[in-house]
Formats: C-alpha cells, sequence, structure tokens
C-alpha cells in the first residue's frame, strides 16, 4: 500500500472550496473537503436564537413527535449549487462525471431542526436536464419541493435556474442527489446534516461518511446497455468503490488516462473521545458493508429516525440508505486504522474493486504511513440484509396500528417482447417529464396508466405487502414518510409482525432476494409520492409505483406556486428546439 498522500489531499480539497462557488468546468482535481480528516461538526449551528440555550428549545428526541411537534427556529439556511459536467477522476481514473461548484461529493448542506432550507440550482449541463432529491425530507406542505421531475415538477433545464425551499421536520443525517433518469451515478450526490437532540451522548462529530460503489463510464453508456433489446442487454458492472469520494484504483486494469496512489479518505480520531460518524450509501447499486479495523460501532440512528443504541462490528447500508455510529477512540494516540466500506459480490454485479479503504489517525499517528490493521471478524460478509427489526427499536415510540387498507404487490423482472422491465403486479413505469402528475392531479386530469399513479384516497393509513419475486435484492424508498416496517424475511410472509406496538421506521428498507417487506405508514401527507427500488438501473427499467395520498385534499387545499408551472414552461421552451434523449423510466 503506497504513503497517504493526507496533507496534500487537504489542501486540495481546501482549495477547491474556496473556489467553489466558481461556474467553470470541473476538473479530473474536483475534490471535496470530505475525506481529508478536516472536518469536525457543531453540535448545532449558533447563528440563530437558542431558546433554554437550543435552537429546538426544550424538545428533546424522547418528548417530542417530530411528525407533528417540529419546531419553527423562524431561520432559512440559503445554499448555491452550480451543476456542472466534465472531467473528473475521484480514484485516479479520468472519466466524464457531474459535480456540484465544482466539487464531488457535492458539497454539505446543514440545518438545524425547525429551519428552513432554501437551495438554488443552476443547471450548466448544455445537453440535459436535471432536478434534485432532498432524500427524506417529509416535504410536509410543499410536495411540489421534493424534486422529482415529472411528479411535482418539470426537469430544470439546461441554462435555467430553480430555487428549492422545504422545512427540516425531521433532523439527522441524510443526502440529496439527481432524480433526472441516473444522473447520479456519475456524481450528483451530496451530504445533508440536520442538527438536533442527542439520543446518546458523544464527544465529536467527525461528519459525514458517503459511501458509493464506482463507475468509470458515464451514467448515459450504462443506462444505454440495460435498454438494449432482449439478447444485448447489459447489466452495469461497478469497478471500484469510493469512501467521501476516494479510493485508488489500480492503473494497470484500465486504459483510460490513471493516475497512480490517488490516495484514500481520512479520520481524524481523538484517543478517549467518542465520535460520530453518518454513514450514507449514495451508490448507484451496490450494498455497503462499514467496519473498522478493532473498533466496536454503536449505532444510534438509521435514516432520520433516532434508534435505541446497540453495538456491532459491521454495518450494513443498502442503496439509499444512512446509519449513524459512534466509535469509542480506545486506542492509544499513535494508532492508525482502516475504515472499510465492503460490496458483497452477491449483492450487486461488480468487475471487482468492491472493497474501499480510509484511514483512521489518531491525533499522535504518523499520517505519512498507511496503517497496517487487520479487519474485523464478517466485516466481508455476504448477507444482504439489514440487521434484524428486533434490534432496531426506534427511541420515540409511536404504534403503527392497524391499517385500513392493505395493498399485495408482487414484483418481477421480465421481457415485454423485446425488452427486460422491472413490473409491480404486471405493471411498470415510465414518467412524462412535461406533464408532472401531481400538478396533472391539481387539475382533475387523468393521468395514464404507464405512469403507475395508484389512489389510495382518504384512508388513514395504508400497509403494502410486497413480494419479491427476483433473485435480487432491493432497497425499496418510500418519498414523504418514513415507514413502519413491520415485518421482513426471506420466503413468503406468515402475517406475523414484529414489534408492532412500535416498529422500525425508516425511508429505505433493503428487500430480500426471494423475500418480502411490510411496509406500513399513515396517510398524514397528500401529495404524489415516489415508492422505488433504489438501484438505479432498476428505476430505470419501471421498478417504481407511485402512491396518490388523499387526492381531495390536494384538488381542494394545496395551493401549488406558480413557480412550478413556469420549470415546464422553460422545460417546453428548451425541449421544442432540442431532442430529449429519454430511452429509459426517466427516473
Amino acid at each position: 500500500m503506497p504513503a497517504l498522500r493526507d496533507l496534500t489531499l487537504r489542501a486540495l480539497a481546501l482549495s477547491n472550496v474556496k473556489s467553489s462557488t466558481s461556474n467553470s468546468s470541473s476538473s479530473q482535481n474536483s475534490l471535496s473537503v470530505l475525506g481529508t480528516g478536516s472536518l469536525n461538526l457543531p453540535a448545532f449551528l449558533t447563528n440563530n436564537p437558542l431558546p433554554q440555550g437550543y435552537p429546538w428549545g426544550s424538545k428533546t428526541a424522547l418528548n417530542a413527535n417530530p411528525y407533528v411537534d417540529s419546531p419553527d427556529t423562524g431561520i432559512t439556511r440559503h445554499y448555491d449549487l452550480v451543476i456542472a459536467k466534465g472531467t473528473i477522476a475521484p480514484d485516479g481514473v479520468e472519466m466524464t462525471g457531474i459535480t456540484c461548484n465544482g466539487q464531488f461529493p457535492c458539497p454539505l448542506i446543514e440545518a438545524n431542526w425547525g429551519d428552513w432550507i432554501e437551495v438554488t440550482v443552476t443547471n450548466n449541463i448544455p445537453t440535459e436536464g436535471t432536478s434534485v432529491h432532498w432524500h427524506g425530507f417529509l416535504q410536509q406542505q410543499t410536495p411540489w419541493m421534493d424534486g422529482v421531475p415529472g411528479v411535482g415538477q418539470c426537469p430544470i433545464a439546461p441554462g435555467s435556474s430553480f430555487t428549492y425551499r422545504f422545512k427540516a421536520t425531521l433532523y439527522g443525517s441524510s443526502w440529496y442527489h439527481s432524480h433526472y433518469s441516473s444522473q447520479y451515478g456519475s456524481g450528483l450526490v451530496g451530504p445533508i446534516v440536520v442538527y438536533g437532540p442527542k439520543n446518546a451522548d458523544y464527544d465529536l462529530d467527525v461528519g459525514p461518511v458517503m459511501l458509493g460503489d464506482w463507475y468509470h463510464t458515464y451514467y448515459e453508456q450504462a443506462v444505454a446497455g440495460i435498454m438494449k433489446p432482449i439478447p444485448h442487454d447489459t447489466t452495469p458492472r461497478s469497478v471500484n468503490n469510493l469512501i467521501n469520494g476516494r479510493n485508488s484504483f489500480d492503473c494497470s486494469k484500465t486504459s483510460q488516462p490513471c493516475k497512480p496512489n490517488a490516495g484514500i479518505a481520512t479520520l481524524n480520531f481523538t484517543s478517549g473521545k467518542t465520535h460520530r460518524l453518518r454513514l450514507a450509501n449514495h451508490g448507484a447499486a451496490g450494498t455497503q458493508k462499514f467496519s473498522i479495523d478493532g473498533h466496536t460501532m454503536t449505532v444510534m440512528a438509521n435514516d432520520f429516525v433516532p434508534i435505541v443504541p446497540y453495538d456491532t462490528n459491521v454495518v450494513t447500508l443498502s442503496v439509499g440508505q444512512r446509519t449513524d455510529v459512534l466509535v469509542k477512540a480506545n486506542k492509544n494516540s499513535r494508532t492508525a486504522v482502516y475504515m472499510r466500506a465492503h460490496i458483497p459480490p452477491s449483492c450487486a454485479p461488480t468487475d471487482g474493486g468492491n472493497t474501499a479503504l480510509g484511514a483512521i489517525y489518531y491525533e499522535d499517528a504518523d499520517t505519512s504511513k498507511a496503517p497496517t490493521s487487520s479487519p474485523q471478524s464478517g466485516w466481508d460478509n455476504s448477507y444482504c440484509g439489514n440487521d434484524a427489526l428486533s434490534k432496531t427499536v426506534p427511541y420515540f415510540a409511536i404504534a403503527a396500528g392497524t391499517p385500513s387498507f392493505t395493498e399485495n404487490i408482487v414484483v418481477r423482472f421480465g421481457s415485454n417482447g423485446t425488452h427486460r422491465l422491472w413490473y409491480q403486479n404486471d405493471q411498470t413505469f415510465r414518467i412524462n417529464y412535461n406533464d408532472p402528475a401531481l400538478l396533472e392531479v391539481k387539475l382533475g386530469e387523468t393521468i395514464p396508466k404507464i405512469q403507475s399513479v395508484h389512489d389510495y384516497g382518504s384512508n388513514k393509513s395504508v400497509r403494502f405487502v410486497i413480494e419479491n419475486h427476483s433473485g435480487e435484492a432491493h432497497p425499496m424508498h418510500l418519498h414523504g414518510h418514513n415507514i413502519f416496517v413491520v415485518a421482513e424475511a426471506r420466503g413468503g410472509w406468515d402475517g406475523k409482525t414484529v414489534h408492532v406496538e412500535n416498529p422500525q421506521r425508516r425511508d429505505v428498507q433493503q428487500m430480500l432476494p426471494g423475500g418480502y417487506v411490510v411496509l406500513q405508514w399513515f396517510q398524514d401527507n397528500p401529495g404524489v409520492w415516489p415508492l422505488h427500488c433504489h438501484i438505479a438501473w432498476h428505476i430505470s427499467t419501471g421498478y417504481l409505483w407511485h402512491v396518490l395520498e388523499r387526492p381531495a385534499d390536494i384538488v381542494n387545499n394545496m395551493q401549488i406556486p406558480s413557480i412550478m408551472a413556469q420549470t415546464c414552461r422553460d422545460w417546453a421552451a428548451w425541449t421544442g428546439q432540442h431532442v430529449v434523449n429519454q430511452i429509459d423510466s426517466g427516473l
């Protein structure tokens, strides 16, 4: 293992941050501050009133239901993101990618619980639309700000800007990403931290640890491969794995321009202190196994949900999931160890490069040398599922109750005669960028069947029993909600639930190959909400089911801002002069 260029990487990342407002094309050196060991986050942002010493006042993780009792700080956090296409080389291999403000991963967005977040997104990609989805945000009262083109908005046209505005009603760790085709698989991803009450004590917050599979081709080439007619369709296969946008690639394995020893991500630990790491899987397809050599992790939150803490040596994250862990630095001050992110070959198609390494340096460690630590037992286990539901108990208890409506959905992969697509109850999916479903519902229009919009009326709560009739795991993500996960396993559901009085809540749950998940939620958020597999290549080939929630409230009470129609006028003006190459589902 070559010596780590920690100080060089830090200087390079910091220089990119200083120039991050530039609109210039990205370069192969577009590194973010993530992965440089220089990031320590505060307990909360202090440039606003602090009633009772905290932005959220007297609310705690145990006394406040965030779904109905989030604070209102009166503060708005403003950010600008300039989306551009150019040459990047996060692992040393030069390729076409997408950056925000010249960075990959994109810049960190921060807010306090109860703040409003405002992000102006400018699309400088000359030949593609874009949009940004704020993963895990409920978008209560603002469903048009969810960032899904063809659902709440039209795509942001090349050369245009759009300002998203939404409230941080939940707190914890999340991420944002493009929802335009599989665009995020080429780099349009970034971390979000919403500061809130603690449900476990720690000393230092070392910030986001972004994990993601990596491909040395632009996402359009991958989409073109999966959309070829049978038998010429090809499954994209990742070639590397990244931690915070870094992991050296063996240049002898590629014909592309490649800089050897590109470097790996680093974190700094202080001996005797407990550190919070905010893990997130931003990959296109790969399930991640995260571990730290010689250290136990305490899981304290899944997605935006604090949970009763428990210990583990390995954290499993399917695409879109986040897990916050605490790690006690219980070694001597000269310690250096590896953190590892591993994609089991049984959980995602790869061409090698399954494991990313990162370095953790204690305060007196020699940062010019690579660690020599050995991995934890089970660090590379092949189980594709999340931890048992019996372990993941929400800190603030909410009962799921008895659903007022139950839907059974069978998932399969099959042919439509010429192409292989994903089907849910024999229904596949394709979006219409020009006529967003939410706007069409508001106007009382009939939505074509191919958009897979299903009306659940005014039911108080809905349960989905989803059966996986395929040999692949699927990270199931519902927009607009934290979902109760009342059962999951391999095989067929036996009708039994787990912890129905306080089941796990999160916004992504892994469904095992040949297995099932039973998901439930309260219909307390009128809108059109995508429920989809978060594997980019699966949603591209039709794996999405829209939940139309309380349509009467949308028609009678929802005031959709006129700016949403403007996104469609801007898109229509651009597409009137350009052909949109939408060969997949569009999402």
